[in-house]
């Protein structure tokens, strides 16, 4: 071997090359500075200022990349409702096309004929007869262990976040086909479309999507449904046909809300009472008479939120019981005076949890937003009433999925995360199991917990701890809204599904039936 050999340098492959490298520093500087800093010649000052530039470029281009990915169709931006939007390969929302060859297909094989034996109306209202959450009716099916629960029936539906109301073997609902905005009727067994009256609305909004949200209201044969643009119609719940039907934000001269028009409509005696939306001063709180409607009264100048009212009996007073804006109060039910007020404001106006009763003259209030909790108690005052905070704290925090209270204690979604509260003090007992921005029920002692994602899930309604029973998926997708329960049949939705699911009691219940009333 020849000592003079001098050993060549190693061959420089492509992606080695300067030309190379700065071609890739020009066209992703996050790859070039990556390239640098993997270099084993890089010296150390080097690496520092590489890896500080992959720490400043790396999210711009995280952001162009994800945006490439929306506009090719890969991928899609979804608010689910946390602190900012996730990323997602299919967005929930109605396929359109599916629906309308779904329902072609139901209407080939005939109309339906409606049952004789069908059980009295139960779930009338909004999140029930008394708008708490609290399911009564008949005990329910509470070990899942045996392939339960038994789904009837899923199918496509529309887009929105209303929620059913249920009498005659009937399930109604309202939802987004296309332009137009629909209120359906569907066989509670079977699933099928019974009636659908369609017309021309649609409400969009970037981040809470587009579709209706306020659930109809069911009363003597008649379901009352407000649309997120304001129409508020009455039709018959055996046809469909229209009774009467009138524009609500027209007659209040009131502006809509950012998010839509989401308080359900609610009957007290012989008239409906409705929200209106922004600056509609005198017109915040309007009644109707519920057969005619032919305007009855319209009271207060508050910009009202996205809470339902609901009737309530506080300190031996019956009232209605409104969140708005900026407070919650007792307002007559002939809209002739406020009892009480107490002040609630949650940050850019989304008061959306409604008031939750816990005592005779007590009921919680809870949001999102920072706002946290409170209890309020209701007393009277000499020809009037007066309402007094008894405590406030952040342990609950509603975003939009108001709570249920059961023996001296509250249960609901913290941000996400189920979670029991003491009512006499505020204190936490537990909190635990990630359900999402989701909602829930309570029946025969257990919580219905329909997750933000679809998956529907089973909990021990118990102070002690928290108690998983079981879990299964119902629906694909966000789902924000609220379940149904009527004859033990739990009734599921979101924007593009819906579902039916058997909970009744088939004899192999472990716990006791029936929540006790306060």
């Amino acid at each position: 071997m020849n000592d003079d050999h001098q050993l060549l340098p190693p061959e420089i492959t492509w992606y080695q090359t300067p030309f190379f490298r700065r071609f890739i520093a020009l066209v992703c500087p996050p790859l070039g500075l990556l390239l640098v800093w993997s270099d084993a010649n890089c010296s150390r000052r080097r690496r520092v200022v590489a890896t500080a530039g992959i720490l400043v470029y790396c999210p711009f281009y995280a952001a162009l990349l994800i945006w490439l990915a929306v506009l090719a169709g890969v991928a899609d931006i979804e608010w689910e409702g946390g602190f900012g939007p996730s990323i997602v390969w299919h967005k929930t929302s109605p396929d359109y096309l599916v629906l309308e060859r779904n329902r072609q297909s139901q209407r080939e094989h005939g109309k339906v004929t409606p049952r004789s034996d069908e059980p009295a109306a139960y779930w009338t209202d909004f999140r029930g007869p008394r708008r708490d959450g609290c399911y009564d009716e008949r005990s329910i099916q509470t070990d899942w262990n045996n392939g339960d629960p038994r789904l009837l029936w899923r199918q496509p539906i529309g887009g929105g976040y209303a929620s059913f109301v249920v009498a005659g073997g009937l399930a109604f609902t309202i939802e987004q086909r296309r332009e137009q905005e629909a209120v359906t009727a569907y066989q509670l067994e079977t699933g099928r479309e019974v009636w659908a009256f369609h017309y021309p609305a649609l409400f969009s909004e970037w981040m809470g999507g587009d579709g209706p949200r306020a659930t109809p209201t069911y009363r003597d044969g008649l379901v009352y449904s407000l649309g997120a643009t304001g129409e508020l119609c009455c039709l018959r719940a055996a046809t469909g046909e229209v009774v009467w039907r009138t524009d609500v934000l027209k007659d209040t001269k009131a502006k809509n809300l950012r998010y839509g028009m989401a308080a359900s409509p609610l009957v007290v005696g012989d008239q409906v009472i409705v929200l209106s939306g922004e600056a509609a001063p005198g017109n915040a709180v309007i009644a109707y008479d519920r057969r005619t409607g032919r305007r009855l009264w319209a009271t207060l100048w508050d910009k009202q939120a996205y809470a339902s009212p609901l009737l309530a009996t506080l300190a031996g007073q019956q009232q209605v019981l409104i969140v708005t804006a900026g407070r919650a109060l007792g307002l007559a039910t002939d809209g002739s005076k406020v009892f009480w007020d107490y002040p609630w404001k949650v940050e850019y106006g989304n008061a959306i949890c409604l008031p939750l009763i816990v005592a005779t003259n007590r009921f919680f209030l809870s949001a999102g937003y920072g706002a946290g909790c409170a209890l309020v108690e209701v007393n009277p005052a000499g020809t009037s009433f007066q309402a007094r905070e008894v405590w406030r704290n952040r342990n609950m925090k509603n975003k939009f999925n108001a709570s249920v209270f059961q023996d001296g204690f509250i249960y609901g979604l913290d941000e996400g995360v189920l979670t029991c509260l003491d009512a006499r003090t505020g204190e936490r007992t537990w909190r635990g199991g990630r359900y999402g921005y989701g909602q829930l029920l309570l029946a025969s002692r257990c919580l219905i917990v329909l997750g933000g994602e679809g998956e529907l899930a089973l909990v021990k309604a118990t102070p002690e701890s928290f108690q998983e029973v079981g879990r299964v998926q119902a629906l694909e997708g966000k789902t924000w809204n609220v379940p149904a329960l009527a004859d033990g049949r739990l009734l599921v939705r979101n924007a593009s599904q819906m579902a039916c699911f058997d909970l009744r009691d088939r004899g192999q219940n472990h716990f006791a039936p029936a929540t006790p009333r306060r």
